[in-house]
């Protein structure tokens, strides 16, 4: 059986990993403009984000916008939104799953069994979600550093990593880290011994003597 204290840390780390998925998908800064070129302006940076486009300026004020059409975003923006949801969603219900089978929970019944086998069930459903948040950051930042090489990209229109994707991708490695804590609770089948324990009962044998 596995040890409570690991199952207690895989899901505090699994816990804190889904809190980071959820403000990393919520900032805007999954992508700030990259300053590039001979005529650098610092007086306003651009963000953009999975829902909203900002323009924090050197002020200290900062405006934002939500994107008007669903329709009207790329591809890849719109799959990375998709797969984030999915992971948040995935990882909560992981979450629950798992607390349910922890030895620390009264939840599942006493059979001990049962309760390891839950939380591994949940231990691998963080570890999908987290693989869908990995997936989609992996995809975004892919897009983010080929448009950068593209010479056919303008210089102002450059953009490089900003917080919330290492935010993002910090809380899908904790993820990971919680769910494979949690998946090592997988119960071990007892081997049955071929062979009578040493403290069995023989059969008497016989002490008479034929001619």
């Amino acid at each position: 059986m596995a040890n409570s204290g690991i199952q207690l840390l895989g899901f505090s780390l699994s816990l804190v990993g889904v809190v980071g998925l959820i403000v990393g998908t919520i900032l805007p800064q999954w992508k700030m403009s990259a300053y590039v070129g001979d005529n650098i302006i610092t007086a306003v940076a651009m963000y953009q984000g999975l829902w909203m486009s900002c323009a924090f300026q050197s002020t200290g004020q900062m405006q934002c916008k939500v994107y008007d059409s669903i329709l009207q975003l790329d591809n890849a923006l719109q799959a990375t939104r998709a797969l984030m949801i999915v992971s948040i969603i995935v990882s909560i219900a992981g979450l629950g799953v798992a607390c349910t089978g922890m030895k620390c929970t009264n939840c599942g019944g006493d059979d001990k069994v049962r309760k390891s086998r839950i939380a591994m069930t949940g231990g691998i459903v963080l570890l999908v979600g987290a693989l869908c948040a990995i997936v989609a950051c992996s995809w975004f930042a892919h897009n983010v550093i080929r448009a950068f090489y593209n010479p056919f990209t303008p210089v102002n229109s450059k953009f490089e990593f900003g917080a919330a994707i290492f935010i993002a991708w910090a809380g899908s490695f904790l993820d990971v880290l919680g769910g494979a804590m949690l998946a090592a609770s997988c119960p071990r089948s007892k081997k049955v011994s071929k062979y009578p324990p040493k403290g069995s009962a023989r059969p008497p044998s016989s002490t008479k003597e034929y001619v």
